[in-house]
């Protein structure tokens, strides 16, 4: 067990308060207090601890996913700092301190994860997702290992329908696969050209590419303005309609805007 130091403000049970709202998640489990999750065929163990959180199996390969997993990256001091001039966002802020949002540290999970979210509930995207994670994935401890990209390249679109895939979110699925991205050059390009190479391939539209953005690369002014849920936390908080609009008052904090609202949402809402 080793000690990563976590930058402030920082709350564990708020940042990955999603791994458990929609359902048990197969590939990052939270037990007893705790977030494990498998990397590099190991099982990592997170749990909280004073000003930061006790890694177990932490190295040089782990630190990386683990920073990334529980959004270190972000600046929250500064965006603290701009929302308290914003009367509906400023409460959230505060009631949420420490809340960072969770990322995919790997990029084709990432968008596996979105196709699996289209057009269904999440409570059925988590269920649809943790059969093809315990199907074609690995027990590692407490968790399961995301299914790697070669692995699902070999599978048929029969078996992906068969553990809950529409045939074509299946089809979409398999594309990914067997055609890859190039991740690393996608990680170098300005937010409207990551755009135009995702949604260019079939079954990625614009809500996938703009979730990847967010929830993967951590782009600040990511703004998912087709979610429905981001659609319901705008209209419930500021009583807009127009959710591409209403995204350019939360420049440059669009990403973790949509975040604390949709967090709002789910909870104050509820």
């Amino acid at each position: 067990m080793a000690f990563l130091a976590a930058p402030e403000p920082f709350s564990l049970e708020l940042t990955t308060a999603r791994f458990r709202a929609f359902g048990l998640d197969r590939a990052s489990v939270w037990e007893d207090g705790a977030l494990y999750r498998a990397v590099g065929g190991r099982e990592v163990r997170i749990a909280a601890a004073d000003g930061g959180v006790d890694v177990e199996s932490l190295d040089a390969e782990t630190e990386p996913v683990v920073r990334k997993l529980l959004g270190f990256g972000f600046d929250l001091v500064a965006f603290s700092a701009w929302a308290s001039g914003h009367r509906e966002l400023a409460p959230l802020v505060v009631r949420f301190a420490g809340f960072r949002p969770s990322l995919s540290p790997d990029p084709f999970e990432a968008l596996v994860t979105s196709i699996t979210a289209q057009q269904v509930s999440l409570h059925a995207a988590v269920a649809i997702r943790n059969r093809f994670v315990e199907r074609l994935g690995e027990p590692v401890g407490r968790a399961w290992a995301f299914p790697g990209r070669e692995r699902v390249a070999l599978t048929s679109e029969e078996e992906l329908v068969a553990l809950g895939f529409s045939r074509r979110k299946a089809e979409y699925v398999l594309g990914i696969a067997r055609d890859p991205l190039d991740w690393d050059e996608l990680a170098t390009l300005p937010d409207d050209e990551v755009k135009a190479r995702i949604v260019a391939r079939r079954g990625l539209g614009e809500w996938s590419a703009d979730w990847f953005l967010a929830r993967h690369l951590a782009r600040p002014r990511a703004w998912p303005a087709g979610d429905l849920g981001l659609r319901k936390a705008v209209a419930a908080f500021y009583g807009e309609d127009d959710v591409r609009a209403a995204g350019d008052r939360f420049d440059p904090f669009q990403n973790l805007s949509a975040h604390y609202l949709l967090t709002g949402l789910r909870v104050v809402g509820s």
